[in-house]
């Protein structure tokens, strides 16, 4: 890996495992200093002791506190990367509305909150990468997943708009559009429809989860930090408002 980002201090959310960890690991490999961004600290201690990220224990569901939360390091962030998110199934009849406010809090009001906060800075040195994973959702729809689909479907215009007001201060704007990661999240999805359906856990991957999908098995979490590194390095300077798709050709059908 190459120093690119050498001199970049780089904020990632739901940084304790998952994409988050392989995001915050690939940025640090190219000489980025990284802020690593989760609800439990301890969670993050690894990413410390590995990389010497600095980590923050913030609730981004908690809009009123967050501003405060990261004032003392938003300034100097010049790559935002947010991730963090989480995914209730539920028809929409029963879905709580509750966990809909929740999930539109952390999904997609928090990365307008971070990114509002960044942005001066950005702006002041004329460089910046915002970077939004966003989901095969974020282009279509599934049954059952409102919350998820309305807030993923949000994030993409807000990185539209991010990327046009943006354009002319050195400030891009993109999404990363995965479908199923290996991701602990993913997992538990896994083994809670192998039970429902009772077959094999390898069978439900094939027959239920990636069942749009053409290429049948399940990326890896550091797949999806290579193209958020791709959108943050000099290659990339032209690429804004934009979505890069890895969905194993799930939207080609």
């Amino acid at each position: 890996m190459t120093a690119e980002l050498s001199g970049r201090t780089a904020l990632v959310t739901g940084a304790a495992s998952g994409i988050g960890a392989a995001v915050a690991r690939t940025l640090a490999e190219q000489g980025a200093a990284v802020i690593v961004v989760d609800l439990d600290t301890d969670r993050l201690q690894p990413l410390v002791d590995e990389l010497g990220a600095r980590a923050l224990g913030i609730d981004l569901s908690d809009i009123a506190g967050l501003p405060d939360a990261v004032a003392d390091v938003a300034g100097g962030v010049d790559i935002l990367v947010n991730n963090a998110g989480v995914q209730h199934v539920a028809p929409i009849q029963d879905f709580p509305i509750e966990k809909f406010e929740f999930i539109q809090r952390l999904m997609l009001t928090a990365p307008f909150v971070l990114t509002r906060a960044v942005l001066p800075g950005m702006y002041e040195r004329g460089w910046g990468r915002v970077v939004h994973i966003s989901s095969a959702h974020g282009r279509r729809a599934s049954p059952f997943k409102s919350a998820y689909v309305t807030a993923k479907h949000g994030l993409e215009g807000l990185s539209k708009v991010i990327a046009l007001e943006g354009a002319d201060k050195g400030v891009t704007s993109n999404c990363v559009n995965p479908g199923y990661v290996r991701t602990p999240l993913v997992q538990k999805q896994i083994v809670d429809q192998a039970k429902a359906h009772g077959m094999p856990e390898d069978e439900v991957l094939e027959k239920v989860i990636l069942a749009s999908s053409p290429v049948k098995r399940l990326m890896e979490p550091a797949e999806i930090a290579a193209a958020v590194a791709f959108l943050c390095g000099p290659a990339s300077a032209s690429i804004t408002g934009s979505d890069l798709v890895m969905d194993g050709g799930w939207g080609a059908r």
